[in-house]
């Protein structure tokens, strides 16, 4: 069974007297553990539908399922409920709280879930080490640098063991080489906690660290192919070597 199902959805805007049309007719199933990648230059709906398929818009038309749960019908607080529950977010611009140490940042999602101080301390300190942050746990997001602070990011979001991690350009920011090195530890977390990880991208270098592309072009999607994910690759190479 499909974790996440989009049926017919279609997405569009009032500017002034026209009508914009974000999202022409998505239809899309994505299955449990899976990480894809929604690509996409700029402009070209793959926003909007993570948007969408996280409670942040509604669809004009069309239904979206996740869980068997119809969630498109939900109301603003049940979706709050709903992403508490199942849903982690990573972000281009990071959205750490500045005044907070790393480790206050990726507790904060415990916080909500009702997680006594000690634990949710503990929780979050495994995680930063499981990023490599286990010289930055007292450290705030300014002194560190932006590749330090998507992991920061990144932690926060995996420390409740969501279902579902939903990415929105999560290397806009960050040079080529940070870039392979925060999609690697990403990607490797939702393979290691068996999540479903959703990466939206107008980068075909980050597309690669998927197990499938989703391009979408003009609100419609013009391929949905599989992919040999690069860490596979690279993971078969060491064996290689090893051998």
């Amino acid at each position: 069974m499909s974790l996440i199902s989009v049926k017919d959805i279609r997405k569009t805007y009032r500017v002034d007297r026209e009508r914009v049309v974000a999202l022409e007719r998505i239809n899309l199933e994505i299955q449990p553990e899976e990480v894809c990648c929604i690509l996409g230059t700029s402009g070209s709906g793959k926003s909007t539908l993570l948007n969408i398929l996280a409670g942040l818009e509604k669809p004009t038309k069309g239904t979206v399922k996740i869980g068997g749960q119809t969630v498109s019908n939900f109301s603003e607080k049940q979706w709050a409920l709903f992403r508490q529950k199942n849903i982690g977010f990573i972000f281009q611009s990071y959205n750490l709280l500045p005044t907070l140490t790393a480790v206050e940042n990726v507790a904060i999602p415990l916080v909500f879930k009702g997680v006594d101080k000690t634990e949710r301390t503990k929780r979050a300190i495994h995680m930063l080490k499981l990023v490599n942050l286990g010289d930055r746990l007292f450290h705030k997001p300014t002194q560190m640098s932006g590749g330090q602070q998507q992991r920061v990011g990144i932690a926060r979001a995996f420390v409740s063991r969501p279902q579902i991690i939903f990415a929105d350009e999560p290397t806009g920011n960050l040079d080529s080489k940070t870039s392979r090195e925060v999609m690697e530890i990403m990607v490797s977390l939702a393979k290691r906690y068996r999540e479903t990880l959703i990466v939206v991208t107008h980068d075909n270098e980050i597309a690669k660290y998927a197990d499938r592309i989703i391009t979408i072009h003009d609100g419609n999607v013009k391929s949905d192919e599989p992919n040999l994910s690069i860490l596979q690759t690279i993971h078969s190479e060491k064996q290689e070597e090893n051998a």
